[in-house]
């Protein structure tokens, strides 16, 4: 059966397929997309191309002066409340009211403290009519992480894993033809998932057994924190992560005690440049949800866990988990597999239903995206109690 969809959806739509090209290269910000209708024909498209430049409400403008069409009495569709205080960039209301539209219709409202309905009650007090809620779900979704840091100041937490049909997160026996899990196209698509986050936690495990880089390739200048759960200053200080601290930045998170008992090593880490953070322990384990908190102070919008099945388990055990990604190869390792997902890790993943699922082929590796159901939940509410 067909579902009819209206003119206001098939232009949001188009919106929000723009949006969706910023994604990794604005965050912290939201990704917003909008085009411009005028007589039955889209005049102008834009999208917030990267953090600190124009918002795709200004790009849409000037995409209609590149091809010489006014934007006097148009209609914008645009996938967030425009803005209507000065950041790294003017007022989008602003440009909007003297571009003469006559029409703007928002997907989502921004929860934000400096919006929150005031960029609409702005153009509207211009004589803009405004109309809200077009594709609101998509445009919520779209920008999960920004809505639940908006209205909560907690942090967006991604688990991303790779595993065999068998279970199996890596090798037992490393060699160059057998390091990785997924394939070279899920690799490359991993890497965009970094340049998402401002944050990329692993555990000491994992530090230990691969001497991980941790950042996104290519850079494209973003540096995303790198955190290491290590509650027993367990590191060896030859790694990489150690070696490039200086260039880009490095936690150490470790247990209270363990600075303690290991000052001569806590200081040798500090002079190679990368910052220890002591948290209480928690199970044997580092205290995740101090370490949350503070990441969130931070201004930590999004942290990405690509750690072992201890780490990630230890995730989801507390609940913890918005988001999870995983690659699937198509391999059985058997005897030649480490880093099992064991029967008791699975229980953890028991009874715990995915929303807004989406499955993406890569070469021979399948994709699988999902939200958990109170990251899906809040994302569909955050900020309706405010």
């Amino acid at each position: 059966m067909s579902v009819s969809v209206s003119v206001e959806q098939r232009y949001m739509q188009a919106a929000l397929k723009l949006a969706a090209r910023g994604i990794g290269s604005v965050e912290p910000n939201p990704a917003v997309g909008a085009v411009i209708m005028k007589n039955n024909r889209i005049i102008g498209r834009g999208w917030h191309k990267k953090f600190g430049g124009p918002h795709a409400e200004i790009n849409a403008l000037e995409n209609c002066k590149k091809h010489g069409d006014s934007p006097q009495g148009a209609t914008m569709y645009v996938t967030l409340e425009p803005c209507c205080h000065y950041g790294k960039t003017p007022p989008c209301t602003d440009a909007i009211i003297a571009a003469g539209l006559a029409k703007v219709v928002v997907a989502a409202m921004d929860p934000s403290e400096h919006a929150n309905g005031k960029g609409i009650e702005k153009l509207r007090h211009a004589g803009i009519e405004v109309q809200t809620g077009v594709c609101e779900t998509e445009a919520r979704l779209l920008n999960a992480p920004f809505f639940k840091f908006a209205v909560t100041g907690k942090c967006w937490v991604t688990l991303k894993w790779a595993q065999t049909i068998d279970g199996k997160l890596a090798y037992a026996r490393v060699t160059d033809e057998q390091r990785w899990i997924s394939n070279e196209q899920s690799r490359k698509d991993a890497h965009k998932l970094r340049r998402r986050v401002q944050a990329i936690l692993v555990g000491i495990n994992t530090v230990i057994a691969d001497d991980p880089l941790l950042t996104p390739r290519p850079s494209g200048g973003k540096k995303p924190i790198r955190i290491v759960l290590d509650s027993t200053l367990r590191i060896t200080l030859d790694c990489r992560l150690l070696a490039t601290a200086k260039k880009t930045p490095v936690l150490i998170v470790t247990g209270e005690g363990a600075v303690r008992a290991n000052p001569e090593v806590a200081d040798k880490i500090t002079k190679k440049g990368a910052q220890i953070l002591a948290v209480p322990v928690s199970q044997g384990g580092c205290d995740i949800k101090f370490l949350l908190d503070e990441l969130s102070s931070r201004g930590v919008q999004q942290l990405l866990v690509e750690g072992g099945p201890k780490v990630l388990a230890s995730f989801l055990k507390e609940q913890l988990a918005d988001e999870i990604i995983v690659y699937l190869a198509p391999k059985i390792l058997g005897e030649n597999g480490s880093a099992s997902l064991s029967k008791a890790k699975l229980e953890i993943l028991e009874g715990l239903d995915l929303n807004n699922v989406e499955i993406r082929a890569f070469g021979g590796d399948v994709r699988i995206t999902g939200l958990t159901e109170s990251a899906f939940n809040a994302a569909l509410t955050a900020g309706y109690s405010k």
